[in-house]
């Protein structure tokens, strides 16, 4: 299994990385605003990332770390 993290402080959530997902298994957090104000993406369930990185690779400011 995949981890897959993400640095929430500075996200944008801009949500490329929600598209991009082939498991859809990210999502912008509903209930969390981060110091920017924005809502950071996270992962919903974990056990189904693949580690393809693709979310990883769309990030347009490399806020996300995939390791196998």
């Amino acid at each position: 299994m995949a981890k897959v993290t993400f640095r929430t402080d500075i996200c944008k959530g801009c949500g490329l990385c929600v598209v991009y997902c082939p498991k859809g298994i990210i999502a912008l957090s509903p209930d969390k605003i981060n110091a920017k104000g924005h809502h950071p993406a996270e992962i919903t369930d974990a056990e189904k990332c693949i580690g393809c990185a693709f979310c990883a690779t769309m990030c347009p400011d490399c806020i996300i770390k995939v390791e196998r």
